[in-house]
């Protein structure tokens, strides 16, 4: 199987609030079937459909889109729901607390807007890589050992 047939299945999670963003994220990411959410509530409903390796975050989310309050608390959720997802922040909160802050709160990697889709579409599949080695990794360990502990079956 090709690396683009196996991509093309694998599902990417785009958090932005920005109608514009969204259309070029989901055209730019077309290797993968994007569900789309634009605040938290829907980040959540997504996260539970879909089940996404990778999220990428926009940390403006409504109703304080000038802010990085929602998007550090939607980073929170998702990794508390589903601590295994690699959370790819983008967002136009770029200064350089939030970026160390969203690292240390688990996030895999972080770009500000403007982003070049090109090097965040190869950061995006480094993320469904890492998040396949420890997957088998687990799996791996659990036949070893003969047990299912830490095994995370879902969000």
């Amino acid at each position: 199987m090709s690396e683009v047939t196996s991509a093309a299945r694998r599902s990417l999670l785009v958090i932005e609030d920005d109608p514009a963003l969204q259309t070029q994220m989901k055209w730019a990411f077309d290797a993968y079937d994007v569900a789309l959410a634009a605040h938290f509530d829907e980040a959540l409903a997504q996260l539970r459909r879909v089940e996404p390796a990778v999220v990428t975050l926009d940390l403006g989310l409504p109703p304080n889109t000038g802010g990085a309050g929602e998007g550090f608390r939607t980073l929170d959720r998702i990794l508390e729901l589903a601590p295994d997802t690699k959370v790819i922040v983008v967002t136009g909160q770029h200064e350089t607390a939030n970026a160390r802050r969203a690292v240390a709160q688990g996030a895999y990697d972080f770009f500000a807007k403007p982003f070049d889709p090109a090097v965040v579409a190869l950061i995006i599949d480094r993320a469904f890589r890492m998040h396949e080695l420890q997957t088998e990794n687990r799996r791996l360990l659990a036949e070893r050992t003969g047990s299912t502990n830490g095994i995370v079956t879902g969000a």
